[in-house]
């Protein structure tokens, strides 16, 4: 429920599960009051601030001391008014000013999500599960309007922001900053989480203490990047999985971007999130608009595990392409780790029909199918087929799969492209890169200019030939590095600082028109692994490739840390070869598997070097995995034991189904213990007055095993062996279901 005092000038916007409180100053400015647990009765104004009169302190108004920018909570700040604090928005006027000093003028409430053009955004399709406020601020001087976006979720304490600036004067005017959200908390007292990395070590946890000054993460790589994810977390330094407060941010964008919480001399709190502005600019000429990507704010009380369930349940309900939304993803066998470059036909055959015979659903063809591609020096761009590997082409290869009783996917990579390839010598101006400069070069290859129309429409007509006559029904889209040499040949100079987001609005378009003209294509995105693992691109592709690292240890870090914000069913989690092509080390097959259970479950290794008893393992994975991937795609989440606290050498979660009738358990420990005790292993989620079964054998009620636990016996003390394996890099999974 959206409401507005007209007597108080508040604006209330609240549901069962949080309260969003504005109101307008009288000097119009708009003020953040309250973001958190939900209030009930009359909101006062003069509860909510504390006028104080302060030495060194820019007021508004001459001779009155009530209102100083620099000191009110803000809900979008303007910059060069008496607030120094980070401004939201920032704009350079043709006579060189950069002052603007936005206030309240009107507001508009509707049912429903209003979509972001050329952007992805929240969306939902019952108007009555979501309601909207749009405040108009405005600057008389500079001429400028700012339209700020409030879509409140019913029973979900999430808030999705945006806003949209207007030139509505006579001249035209640069944007070098619009912030998609600014919010200032009261206080300081807070741990700020992030998840930060690189290749193959994506979204590791960080926690650190606000201090005064600013905290930020962000990406300038023209991509969300592995080394930040566009995700940021405070919580208070007693908050736990289970209990506490805790804010969290998600920004629904896959370019640059900026994160911040800013601690001033009154020790406020300023959060903010959007486009990163360092190198963005965007001209605006009388008439013009710009609106920011969707920024989504997230409150609750009840510990870090109700935010990353929250988040979990909005990007299934009201964000990947409704298709998907409640879809089971299929077991999926891909060979890039048993044949690389290195395959023709018949090899692909003979891989694909022992797939079938393990009980694999999809194949998926990836790198090396196209132009010269017999290695990573040279073919991308040249989306023709190398008929010397598929000599019926990928129409050809994709009956035989489908004749065989699976579904056929294949890997693309369309934003880049090597030197040396047609497109290249047709069309070296579609390339990123200053005229006259040598350019940077990664994984020997370089980046197509996607702010470009005329690229993406080629790059969509080749690749629509090949999905228009083959049988392909999966899409995983790979871009494996970041943007350099951030020049185009298609923008003029004043336009250049416009590429970062032209760019990646590009693929945005190439995504859309896909999805539009193949809306029963699943597309899993990857770069490089996790390197664009986002909102944005879970709009148009509904899972993606959570890490090049398919390691099982390394994965326990990165699915739990992952977890946080994004739900399971759109990691991408394969097991692979030992010993581990990205670390070299070896680790059971079962452990392997009872990793990547937790996430879209596939393989990427050659099913034709396993023995008997390896196939036979893989057999019962794929039917475990069949039985319980609805639970586990669609349940909740639960972590139990993080592996980035104590000695980090365990790690457990759990999921829960939504009526708490089953359950799926997961423990794994890194190294084995000397002389190792029975433990126990509090559980959450569950039923606490009903009885369980568990591994379909001993029944233990609900309260039992959230208040004493599951126990952990040892699979070899020193003496006694318990359990078939030993050793290091163990793993075990209980089932459970209510039998009363």
């Amino acid at each position: 429920m959206i409401t507005f005092d007209e007597k108080t000038k508040i604006f209330h916007l609240k549901n069962s599960e949080i309260s969003y409180v504005m109101g307008v100053l009288r000097t119009g400015h708009l003020a953040h009051y309250h973001f958190g647990e939900r209030l009930e009765g009359e909101l006062i104004e003069a509860y909510f601030r504390t006028d104080q009169n302060k030495g060194l302190t820019a007021y508004v108004e001459e001779g009155r001391f009530d209102v100083s920018l620099g000191l009110e909570r803000l809900e979008y700040p303007s910059f060069g008014t008496g607030d120094f604090r980070e401004p939201a928005v920032d704009v350079l006027r043709t006579c060189g000013s950069r002052l603007t000093d936005f206030k309240y003028e009107s507001y508009q409430v509707s049912r429903g999500k209003p979509a972001i053009e050329g952007l992805p955004h929240s969306w939902c399709e019952n108007e009555d599960e979501v309601e909207t406020l749009i405040i108009k601020l405005i600057d008389n001087h500079a001429r400028l309007e700012v339209y700020l976006s409030y879509s409140l979720f019913e029973n979900l304490g999430i808030i999705a922001r945006s806003a949209k600036i207007v030139n509505v004067g006579d001249s035209p005017v640069v944007l070098d900053r619009l912030m998609s959200m600014s919010i200032d908390l009261v206080d300081s007292k807070y741990h700020m989480c992030h998840l930060a990395g690189d290749w193959i070590s994506e979204r590791q946890l960080y926690e650190t203490k606000l201090r005064p000054g600013n905290q930020s993460i962000g990406s300038k790589r023209g991509a969300s990047s592995a080394q930040h994810n566009p995700f940021m977390m405070l919580k208070r330094s007693d908050t736990s999985e289970s209990s506490g407060e805790v804010f969290g941010i998600s920004l629904i964008y896959s370019g640059n971007f900026l994160m911040a919480a800013e601690v001033d001399s009154q020790h406020q709190t300023r959060l903010s999130a959007g486009i990163h502005p360092d190198g963005f600019s965007w001209s605006l000429v009388p008439g013009d608009s710009f609106t920011s990507p969707e920024a989504l704010l997230c409150h609750t009380c009840k510990g870090v595990g109700h935010m990353s369930r929250t988040f979990h349940r909005f990007f299934r309900e009201y964000l990947i392409p409704k298709k998907w939304r409640a879809s089971v993803r299929p077991v999926l066998v891909n060979n890039w780790e048993a044949t690389y470059f290195d395959f023709d036909e018949k090899k692909l055959l003979k891989l694909a029909e022992k797939s079938k015979a393990l009980g694999v659903d999809l194949f998926v063809l990836d790198d090396g199918w196209f132009g010269k591609r017999n290695d990573d020096t040279t073919g991308l761009g040249d989306w023709y087929v190398n008929k010397a590997k598929l000599p019926d082409g990928i129409k050809g290869i994709s009956e035989k799969i489908r004749a065989l009783g699976m579904d056929f996917g294949l890997w693309i990579e369309p934003e880049m492209i090597n030197m040396g390839t047609r497109l290249f010598d047709d069309h070296p101006e579609w390339v990123l890169g200053e005229p006259g400069r040598s350019r940077a070069q990664a994984r020997n290859q370089y980046v197509l200019d996607y702010s470009n129309p005329q690229v993406v429409d080629h790059i969509f007509s080749v690749l629509s030939q090949i999905l228009d006559g083959s049988l392909i029904s999966y899409i995983k889209w790979d871009m494996n590095r970041n943007i350099t040499d951030a020049f185009s040949s298609y923008l003029s100079g004043s336009h250049q600082g416009e590429l970062m987001h032209r760019y990646i609005l590009g693929v945005y378009e190439l995504y859309g028109r896909i999805r539009s003209r193949y809306p029963d294509v699943m597309i899993e995105s990857c770069a490089a692994g996790g390197g664009r693992f986002d909102p944005g691109m879970l709009f148009y592709a509904p899972q993606a490739w959570t890490s090049d690292n398919t390691d099982a240890l390394e994965r326990m870090n990165i699915q739990y840390a992952t977890s946080l914000v994004y739900p399971l069913s759109m990691m991408g989690s394969h097991v692979s070869e030992v010993p581990n092509h990205q670390v070299m080390r070896s680790t059971p097959l079962k452990t392997r598997a009872d990793v990547a259970y937790f996430g879209t479950f596939g393989y990427e290794l050659d099913f034709n070097k396993m023995d008997e008893g390896q196939c036979a393992q893989v057999v019962d994975q794929i039917n475990f995995f069949k039985t319980y991937r609805t639970l586990i795609h669609l349940g909740d989440f639960y972590r139990l034991i993080s592996p980035f606290e104590g000695d980090k050498n365990e790690t457990a979660w759990m999921v829960v189904s939504e009526g708490k009738e089953s359950a799926i358990v997961a423990w794994y420990q890194k190294l084995a213990r000397s002389n190792a005790c029975v433990m126990y292993m509090k559980l959450e989620g569950l039923d606490e007055h009903a009885v369980y079964k568990v591994n379909d054998e001993m029944p233990v009620h609900g309260s039992i095993l959230m208040n004493i636990g599951i126990k952990l016996i040892p699979s070899f003390n020193g003496i006694t062996k318990t359990e078939d394996s030993t050793g290091d890099y163990q793993s075990r999974i209980w089932t459970l279901k209510k039998i009363t």
